[in-house]
C-alpha cells in the first residue's frame, strides 16, 4: 500500500513515540495511588502537606490549600479551600484538581467521605518518623513529575538528620515533657514525629506510652514524671503563658535547673523538611540541659 510521504512520516512518528507510563505510588494509608500523567493541579488538605509539595518542587502546581498553610511565604498566596471544621466543596470543584493530598488523621471522616465522592485521586499523608518526610518528598515528586527537585530535597534533609543523630542520639538520655498547649495541658505520644525528633537528640518523651496521639494530661501527672526538660510552643507577647506556668513548682527538675525551653511549634510538629531545623534547636537545648546537671 502506498502512503503519501507526509502521511507515512506522521504514522511512523506515532509508532515511535513512547506512551507515557502511568505513575503508581503507595500512600501513608497503604493505598495504591495511580495517575495517568503527572498531576498539574494539586490541592493540599493540611499545612504540612502544602510545605511538602513546595519542598518537592511542586509549588506552582498547588492550586488550593487549607488554612494555616503559611510556609513557604508563597504558600500564603494559594487560595484557601477550608479549615479543620469545614471545607468549601464548591471551591474545590471549581479549582478542578487532578490530585488531592489529604491528612490521614487530621481531616475528619466526613470531610474525607466528601472528597472521595469527587472521584479525584487521593494521596493520604501522615509521616510519623523522620525518614518518612524524605519518602513523602520523593513520592509526591513522582506524582507531580518533579522528581529531580524532590530527590535533591530528600537527600539534603536525610543528610541533616543523619548528622544530628550521629552527634546526639547516643548522648546521655534526657527525660522531656513536650507541652503543645497549657489550658488544658496537651502533649504528644510516642507515635508522633516529634517523639522521633527527641529520640535522635537523646531525649525521652515522658508520655510516649500514651495511647492517644495528642493526649490531655494533668498537672499532677507532669509533676509525678518530674521531667528534666520542658519544651513548649513559642507564644509571642505572652511571657506568663505556656511553659512558664511551671515556675510555681520550683522543686521540679526542669524548673530547678532552668530547663524551660520554647521552640517554634510548627517546625517541631509539622512533618516537613523544616523539622530538621527544629531538631537542631532541640538537640542544642538538650545538650544545655546535660551541662546543667549537678
Amino acid at each position: 500500500m502506498h502512503f503519501p510521504h507526509r502521511t507515512l512520516a506522521c504514522a511512523l512518528a506515532l509508532l515511535c513515540t513512547p506512551l507515557h507510563a502511568a505513575i503508581t505510588v503507595r500512600d501513608d494509608a497503604g493505598n495504591t495511588v495511580t495517575l495517568a500523567h503527572p498531576a498539574q493541579r494539586v490541592i493540599a488538605m493540611a499545612p504540612h502537606i502544602t510545605e511538602l509539595l513546595f519542598a518537592a518542587g511542586g509549588g506552582e502546581r498547588v492550586v488550593g490549600a487549607m488554612n494555616f498553610s503559611d510556609y513557604p511565604p508563597a504558600a500564603k498566596r494559594v487560595p484557601q479551600v477550608g479549615s479543620n471544621e469545614q471545607i468549601d466543596m464548591e471551591r474545590i470543584l471549581a479549582l478542578k484538581p487532578d490530585l488531592l493530598v489529604v491528612w490521614k488523621s487530621g481531616n475528619t471522616a466526613r470531610q474525607l467521605d466528601q472528597l472521595k465522592g469527587l472521584g479525584v485521586p487521593m494521596f493520604y499523608s501522615e509521616p510519623q518518623k523522620l525518614d518518612e518526610v524524605a519518602t513523602s518528598l520523593t513520592r509526591l515528586g513522582q506524582l507531580m513529575g518533579t522528581e529531580p527537585a524532590a530527590q535533591t530535597a530528600a537527600r539534603d534533609y536525610r543528610a541533616r538528620i543523619a548528622a544530628l543523630s550521629s552527634a546526639y542520639a547516643r548522648r546521655p538520655p534526657v527525660r522531656v515533657f513536650y507541652q503543645i498547649w497549657d489550658k488544658p495541658l496537651f502533649t504528644l505520644n510516642g507515635d508522633h514525629i516529634a517523639s522521633d525528633v527527641m529520640r535522635i537528640c537523646g531525649g525521652q518523651n515522658v508520655f510516649a506510652a500514651q495511647k492517644v496521639v495528642a493526649p490531655s494530661v494533668s498537672t499532677e501527672a507532669v509533676l509525678q514524671e518530674n521531667p528534666e526538660v520542658i519544651i513548649g510552643t513559642e507564644r509571642a507577647g505572652q511571657p506568663e503563658a505556656g511553659i512558664y506556668l511551671w515556675k510555681q513548682y520550683p522543686g521540679m527538675q526542669a524548673v530547678k535547673r532552668g530547663n524551660l525551653f520554647a521552640l517554634d511549634g510548627d517546625m517541631l510538629t509539622r512533618a516537613t523538611p523544616r523539622i530538621a531545623d527544629a531538631a537542631t534547636q532541640l538537640c542544642e537545648k538538650l545538650e544545655t540541659a546535660r551541662r546543667r546537671r549537678p
